[in-house]
């Protein structure tokens, strides 16, 4: 399998040095499972895009402080490039931003979190089992988001749900497949990345978030998921 993982975390703060990137994250988190795997990363923050995204077994769109709504030039020809892909029947993961963009490229909506934050280790609830899914009625994820997807692309099932966020992950047939959270974050980033927000966020957030890190994520799991996904679509 050769997946392009399309890299829209526009963060290049000091924090953001200090830990791999997020095209590496995800190339870590795929390894694990599927070590012969090729994946190739593109800055699409930066107008860096692949030549031909049909070329690919499949796309990964990963996480960004940024908004689907925000007027930067590499937004608006990223969702050109969801539509290409889907179009083509090139099977599609989504991260967050991901999760996101995929969604209103499709014709679905996002707005801002009406509970603010989602921060630290949340409770996924699994609402509708997927093939590619070994998982019971739940699972947990590391989140961090302030928006989150209220309209559905035709054709799209929520999947999973969180405390003030029904659909925390969708999927389109065996060709989408989304998570409004960070499978890619290991325990040590979440909470590096909880403490160098824990002054930027209201008190309860920040409190509630390191207090959630007492648990782990469900990486290996979840991580199983992805590559099965693509697996599937592949066959």
């Amino acid at each position: 399998m050769h997946i392009a993982v399309l890299m829209t975390n526009t963060d290049e703060s000091p924090f953001a040095q200090e830990h791999p990137k997020d095209g590496e994250k995800f190339i870590n988190l795929i390894s694990t499972v599927r070590p012969d795997w090729q994946l190739s990363v593109f800055a699409v923050k930066d107008g860096i895009f692949p030549q031909d995204i049909t070329a690919f077994d499949g796309v990964i769109i990963t996480g960004s402080p940024a908004s689907v709504h925000d007027y930067m030039p590499w937004v608006a020809p990223l969702l050109d490039q969801i539509r290409v892909a889907f179009q083509s029947e090139t099977p599609i993961f989504g991260a967050c931003f991901g999760h996101q963009a995929i969604a209103v490229a499709l014709g679905g909506a996002v707005t801002r979190n009406p509970d603010g934050w989602a921060f630290g280790l949340l409770d996924v609830q699994v609402t509708k089992a997927v093939p590619w899914l070994d998982a019971s009625q739940s699972l947990l994820q590391y989140g961090a988001h302030i928006e989150q997807v209220t309209q559905l692309p035709k054709g799209a099932e929520p999947i999973f749900a969180t405390n003030g966020c029904p659909v925390a992950g969708y999927v389109i047939g065996d060709r989408v497949y989304s998570t409004q959270n960070h499978p890619e974050m290991t325990p040590d980033f979440i909470a590096a990345l909880v403490a160098e927000y824990a002054d930027k966020l209201p008190a309860d957030v920040a409190k509630r978030a390191q207090a959630s890190l007492t648990r782990v994520a469900d990486t290996d799991l979840f991580a199983q998921s992805i590559v099965r996904f693509f697996e599937r679509a592949g066959a």
